[in-house]
């Protein structure tokens, strides 16, 4: 009797991946998702009979062994392994079709498929299947059910990170480009490298941690190098990104850091390695966000006696926005309430447990204060809740001394933005990380916080405490109230014309009282160029004027500074730069004090975008890129980057100046190789303009 023997297989590629919507995957082996059923065909020497011992082996790892649980053997009708089944479906003469069902808990990863008949071992080619979390699973605790969502969250592979400052958002586009060839092979990579083990894989919390630690590079050489100098020769600067695909191409390629990221470029890569894997996932931009350094819930800004911002004495800082990641899952390992979205975040500013990653942390916890839980929710607490308190250092006899003058609790953690579902538009978030700004439940929320991080009295900085004359009175209160002043003292910043780089900058400040009497208000303002981390480049001006308001009353001050005041700064630097005006008003009659301060960002031209509305699979079009130089402003070293993902792939057209006042008109021939719904993307930049891109929708039918 000839012993029966599989003479091929065929994983049913077409089928299976569409079933598990894994048919985006630019790869050669079948990618499927956990929890859910998946047919392959197995091809014998002979028909199957009753008596014929057939089993599907399914190993991970390295080393797979039956003991540690990474090696399945499965064989038809049997109990489960492991949470692990398969069944015949339908057998053919020589041909038998299993369906395999793997737990909705099992490790994510690569397996290595062979089929034992008998004492025969059959190894495909090609053998290794590809098993992602499965958010439509309702076992997965990744599941997720809204279908509007899971495409939005799971299956959308560009998309929009809201950047800028919170008196002007704008969005940058980004391909994640989860599906493109060689991102799930790094994603795999990174899991390896990761050195997780396999309980551990199988909880989207842990691999999400992980990941958020690999993809920078501090302490394990993950993904992406960050750098915020201002000089990016030995690499490709932040801004020149467009999208995660060439970036995790290059890493996966090479196993080296790519230089260089910023917080927008490590959420974005981050957001598509966990799209990649099956988690949902959305970019999160805050404004004003805090980096507080000593988790005190207070960040101490100092100026000098002109107003202006000082870098030296600050640790801590107020980033005019910062982006991580809300990953959605079940928290197994934390007490009821807290599942759906976690924050992570890859950009490295701090350690935990020793190295730099942070979260999940319950985006639930930070709202009503639970910072204990894991992890890191006193970190992501403090980005969207710190205070800022404002110091003026004054020279005494020789000795600098701190003055304060002003502290806002309601400036921090501003218009915390993702990309709508299904639209092209900014989604306000802020309601799902904080409560109302002054309402019951936020100080209910602020007090459960303060029991667990207890935040110190209102002293500046411990290296800089020798110098203060205690300040009597000190410590904070438990719920800080926004400053009511004698006066009725309010201060607003505005720009009273467009802010095109190579004009003059016209701003205002603009001075309030309400309350009866006569005023004198001694007001000094400062303009400086900064970066989007808060750290100073250049002064660019000051004033100092004493006003006279009497009861409800407004005066408006202008603030202006000529073009040759900042033009060279801004082309020396390859980062986007913002305008920050500080202004602080002193009333001599009541000795009330206020600080308000202002980012703003340059406005640009725009790219205009003209291609088809719909192109047929395979058949090139033209795109066409034009761009008219509305500036006083010669554009040098101009730059064109483009890719638009299945329809053209990421190239760099170089266009050397572009005069004040001349059209810049390129055209490039894209091949669609992938139907639906497409996008291009196109970004411009030079010496002058980091920041002008546009984006453009096709359909391929």
């Amino acid at each position: 009797e000839s012993s029966l023997k599989v003479t091929g297989i065929d994983f049913l590629k077409s089928q299976n991946t569409r079933q598990h919507h894994t048919d985006g995957y630019n790869i050669n082996n079948l990618v499927v998702r956990r929890g859910q059923p998946f047919e392959v065909q197995v091809n014998l020497n002979r028909e199957l009979r009753a008596a014929d011992k057939l089993s599907l082996r399914f190993g991970i790892g390295e080393n797979p062994m039956k003991n540690r649980g990474s090696l399945l053997s499965l064989k038809p009708e049997r109990e489960d392994f492991n949470g692990w089944r398969i069944s015949v479906v339908k057998k053919n003469g020589r041909e038998c079709v299993l369906s395999v069902t793997s737990s909705p808990s099992a490790a994510v990863g690569k397996y290595n498929l062979h089929v034992k008949t008998g004492t025969n071992i059959y190894k495909p080619e090609n053998g290794v299947i590809y098993l992602l979390f499965n958010p439509w699973c309702e076992d997965d605790a990744v599941y997720m059910a809204n279908e509007a969502q899971r495409k939005e969250y799971v299956l959308n592979d560009t998309g929009s990170i809201y950047v800028g400052s919170a008196y002007s958002i704008y969005d940058r586009p980004w391909n994640y480009g989860q599906f493109e060839e060689f991102v799930l092979d790094a994603c795999m990579y990174l899991l390896d490298k990761s050195k997780l083990s396999l309980a551990d894989r199988r909880d989207p919390a842990n691999v999400s941690r992980a990941m958020s630690a690999l993809v920078n590079a501090n302490d394990d050489s993950g993904v992406l190098l960050g750098n915020w100098s201002g000089t990016y020769i030995s690499g490709t600067s932040p801004m020149d990104w467009i999208g995660s695909v060439t970036i995790l191409q290059k890493y996966y390629k090479t196993k080296k850091p790519v230089r260089y990221g910023q917080c927008w470029v490590f959420a974005g890569v981050l957001n598509t390695v966990m799209r990649c894997l099956g988690v949902p996932s959305r970019c999160v931009s805050t404004f004003d966000a805090a980096h507080d350094t000593e988790e005190n819930l207070r960040v101490d800004v100092y100026l000098n006696e002109r107003g202006e911002k000082l870098n030296s004495l600050s640790l801590d800082s107020v980033w005019n926005f910062h982006v991580w990641n809300d990953v959605w899952m079940k928290r197994k390992d934390l007490p009821e309430g807290f599942d759906g979205w976690q924050a992570i975040d890859s950009t490295p500013q701090e350690q935990s447990q020793g190295r730099f990653q942070c979260g999940p942390c319950p985006v639930k916890a930070v709202r009503e204060g639970d910072v204990y839980l894991p992890y890191d929710s006193k970190f992501v607490y403090a980005e969207v809740n710190a205070d800022r308190v404002y110091w003026v250092v004054k020279k005494v006899n020789g000795k600098d001394k701190y003055f304060k003058v002003g502290t806002e609790t309601q400036e921090i953690g501003k218009n915390i933005s993702t990309k709508a579902v299904g639209q092209n538009r900014r989604e306000d978030i802020t309601r799902e990380y904080k409560y109302p700004e002054g309402s019951k439940e936020e100080r209910k929320s602020m007090q459960r916080a303060y029991s667990f991080i207890r935040p110190v009295g209102l002293m500046p900085r411990s290296g800089y405490a020798s110098t203060v004359e205690a300040l009597s009175g000190s410590i904070q209160p438990l719920v800080p109230k926004e400053q009511i002043t004698k006066t009725g003292l309010h201060l607003d910043i505005t720009n009273t014309e467009a802010l095109h780089p190579g004009n003059p900058l016209e701003m205002a400040i603009t001075v309030k009282t309400s309350t009866p009497g006569n005023w004198t208000v001694d007001i000094t303002g400062s303009c400086q160029l900064q970066y989007y981390t808060g750290k100073v480049l250049a002064n660019l001006g000051t004033i100092k004027e004493t006003i006279n308001l009497e009861g409800t009353s407004e005066m408006q001050i202008p603030l202006k500074i000529a073009p040759d005041a900042y033009m060279k700064t801004l082309s020396s630097v390859e980062d986007e730069v913002l305008i920050l005006v500080t202004a602080i008003a002193e009333v001599k009659e009541t000795n009330d004090k206020l600080t308000k301060e202002t980012s703003m960002r340059f406005e640009y031209p725009p790219i205009t975008v003209q291609m088809p509305e719909t192109a047929k699979l395979y058949n090139d079009f033209t795109c066409s890129f034009i761009f008219k130089n509305k500036l006083n402003v010669t554009l040098e070293n101009c730059k064109l980057l483009v890719e638009g993902l299945g329809i053209f792939k990421m190239t760099a057209f170089d266009q050397g100046d572009i005069m004040p006042g001349r059209i810049m008109k390129s055209e490039v021939i894209c091949t669609p190789t992938r139907l639906g719904e497409k996008k291009i993307v196109a970004k411009l930049i030079s010496n002058q303009i980091k920041g002008i891109s546009a984006e453009k929708g096709i359909i391929i039918t």
